[in-house]
Order: C-alpha cells, then structure tokens, then sequence
C-alpha cells in the first residue's frame, strides 16, 4: 500500500509534538508493508529516511501547465500572518488579509507553474502564502504519482491534502493533531477553523489523537461520528545509558515544566503552583523548558512573585537537551488547559520521572499511573507535586509504573489502527 502523506515538519526540525508524532507514525506503519513518501515544505538531508522516502516541496519544479493543478486554487484567498504562527497555536496578530485577491488561471501560470518555489520550512510572515504554494505542488505529485491513499497531518497541510484528492480521486485521512478551539480557547482564528472544517468535511476519514478531540471535531466542527476515529499517540522507546545522564550537583528537587509557553499548555498555572510550594518549602527550583507568546508574561510574574532565585527559565529544548532535563528532574508538570494529546509526559515516564497532567488532556484518558489534576486547581496541583517531592514511597510507585505503562504504548499499534484505516478505503 502507497501513502502520499503531508507534514510541515519531520525531525529533527520540529517545533513540538506533531513532527514527533508523524515520525512515529511513519516508522510503526512500514512494519505493515505501506510505502509512504512524506511531502515537507523543506528538508534538510539529516532527516531519518529509513522509514519513509521525504520529498522536498521546494525541489518540485511543475512544468507542465495543466488546468486541473490550478483549478482548485483559484478561489484560495491570500492572508500574511503574525511571525509567530506554529501549528499549534493561533497568531499574535494579523498583519495583512487580502480576502479579495483570488488568482486567476493566467496569474497561477505567471506564478506557480515552470518555476520551483524556496519554502522556508518555518512558520514566518508568508506562512499562508507558502501553505497555498505547498498545496499547488501537491496537487501536482497527486497527478504524477502512484498512490493509494492521501493522509495530511493537521491544518497547514490540509488544503494540500485536499488539492491532491481533488486532482486524483484518491480517499483522502485528515489527521487532527490539534484544533483551534485548543490553540486559542474561544477566541478562535476564524480563518484557520474554516480551513479545518474544509479539510475535515473533504476527508473521506479523520483520525483524532484522542477523544476529547474526536468531542471537539463532532461538536464544534459538526463532522458526522462514524467518520472520526481515534487513535492515541505512542512513544519511542528509550533507555538512556548511565553516561549520558546529566546529574544535578546540588541536593535541591527539581520541578519540570516542559513545552510552549503559550494559552494552551497552562503555564500560567504552573508559576502559581511555584508560588505555594515555595512559601512552605524552599528546597526547589522549578523549572519552565519552552518558548512562546506568554513568555515574557511568565518571566514578569515570577519576577513580582518574589521567586526568581528558585525559577529557571530554560528556553527551548530539543533532542538530547530534553532527556537531559528529565534526568535532573523529579517531578514533570503538564497543567494544559487544552490539550488533544500529549507526548512529553510519556517521554517523561519513559526517562523515570514521575508525572503530574491535567484532566483536560487527552493522554490521560490512557494513563492509570500519573496524577491528574484539573488545570485551574492550583491548590490540588500543588498538593500533588508537593506529595511527589516528599513521600518517597509514592515517587519510587510512579517511576516504575509509569514506565511498565509506558513501554506497553507502541507506535506499532497505533499504526495498526491506522492501516486498518487505510484498508476500509481503499476496499
């Protein structure tokens, strides 16, 4: 089985987990014997090709002048967008929308055909204006390749995604990574929703990572039930040897938070935390691991906390820098507010450090072994990583629990699911 599968980004250039995600993915499915070739916007030559063939869209040239690559896009509208657009989360501001600029046949051959485009591979000021070049190549593969299915990870690849199901006919898999209710609470980007709900209503299936996204995607989205599947995430299983472990060098606990500093993942939540613990214990440092648009806020409120000699803000981390910060690390907070998944506390798990998560994401509806608090309950998240750092007993029962939990979660058997996906498709 053929897959022309869609991503913004394949590690090790990621930004968070839906590179991570789409790795794993990949490498469980070509244990099944499918064939993927994964289309980024721009590769680097050090991404992992053993389990799938990545094609650059910034070396397709199209030089042929077809209509039907260009149909599609005549009424995509234009928009340039705020810097900080990643795939999870909504700009910090519009800077330009052009709803009245619609290309026309003439234009599309001026600009798009007998010419390869440069992407930048990165979430910048022409981030739309990439998205809708991204889609115009892959209505081009679609029309020049051998495939049997089309699967697109999250919104910036599904206008590509549906280009290439309207140029082949091929079942086209939308894979909701996140949505923007998640993203940006109720003050969604009404651009970015409707172009989700256009990639949804077009998928022949949508694959969610949860089920608190799959409530999401019937509920606010209005996709019929038996189209949505879900599927879980997995982790890559790892042992780090003894010499590759980081150690602390003083006797202070560590408490973990790691991830994008924005709305979504509650950091806000974590800094009050901080706050409780340190007025009755001041052998911590808490530690806030990411970058994002609440970055600044985060460091002012420490600040008039009175707790910036025991907060540490670690910017963002990457690669062997993670599992270096959970080898120092006694506690891993993840207090999202939203969240659809979540791979990092199984990466914590994985790394032997017990984990403290929100209800309000969706990898707890997996998990027996990692406290669960609601996200706004400060108190009980302190209560719960005060517990953690103090009762050895119930550190020691998470670490060893957590991780038996957590090595029984494969990406083989999310894969599974998904090729079983593929086969009521194509039957």
């Amino acid at each position: 089985m053929k897959i022309l599968m869609f991503g913004w980004e394949f590690p090790p250039h990621i930004t968070g987990g839906l590179g991570t995600a789409c790795y794993g993915l990949t490498k469980g499915l070509s244990k099944f014997d499918v064939e993927i070739v994964f289309v980024v916007p721009k590769a680097y030559g050090d991404e992992d090709k053993q389990y799938v063939s990545i094609k650059e869209a910034g070396e397709v040239i199209i030089t042929e002048q077809k209509n039907e690559y260009s149909q599609f896009w005549k009424n995509f509208t234009y928009m340039e967008v705020g810097a900080q657009l990643i795939p999870y989360m909504s700009p910090e501001e519009f800077q330009k929308i052009f709803n009245d600029k619609i290309f026309s046949h003439s234009e599309l051959n001026k600009v798009a055909f007998s010419e390869k485009f440069k992407f930048t591979g990165h979430y910048g000021i022409n981030l739309y204006q990439e998205v809708a070049r991204y889609a115009l190549i892959a209505s081009y593969l679609a029309a020049n390749k051998n495939f049997d299915i089309i699967h697109a990870h999250d919104w910036l690849t599904y206008p590509a995604g549906m280009a290439a199901k309207e140029v082949s006919g091929k079942p086209l898999v939308v894979h909701i990574h996140a949505t923007e209710f998640d993203r940006s609470g109720e003050q969604i980007n009404q651009r970015i929703y409707d172009i989700e709900r256009a990639g949804m209503e077009a998928a022949d299936k949508v694959i969610t990572v949860s089920n608190l996204t799959r409530d999401i995607v019937i509920n606010r989205y209005g996709i019929h039930p038996d189209k949505v599947t879900t599927v879980y995430n997995s982790v890559e299983p790892m042992t780090l040897p003894d010499e590759f472990r980081v150690t602390k060098g003083f006797n202070e606990k560590i408490v973990t938070f790691l991830g994008r500093v924005t709305f979504q993942k509650g950091p806000d939540y974590f800094v009050e935390a901080a706050k409780k613990i340190l007025d009755i214990d001041t052998n911590v440092r808490f530690v806030m691991a990411g970058s994002g648009d609440m970055l600044h806020r985060m460091i002012k409120r420490v600040a008039q906390l009175g707790i910036a000699t025991k907060f540490h803000f670690a910017g963002f981390l990457k690669g062997q820098e993670v599992y270096d910060m959970f080898s120092i690390s006694d506690v891993y907070v993840m207090p999202s507010v939203s969240e659809p998944f979540g791979i990092s506390p199984l990466e914590a798990m994985m790394s032997d450090v017990p984990v403290i998560i929100s209800k309000q994401s969706g990898v707890s509806e997996i998990l027996r072994y990692a406290l669960k608090v609601d996200f706004w309950d400060v108190d009980d998240l302190a209560d719960a990583i005060y517990g953690i750092l103090h009762y050895d007993g119930l550190a020691k029962m998470f670490k060893r629990c957590g991780k038996e939990e957590v090595e029984n979660l494969k990406w083989e058997n999310s894969a599974y699911k998904v090729k079983e996906i593929y086969k009521s498709l194509t039957n």
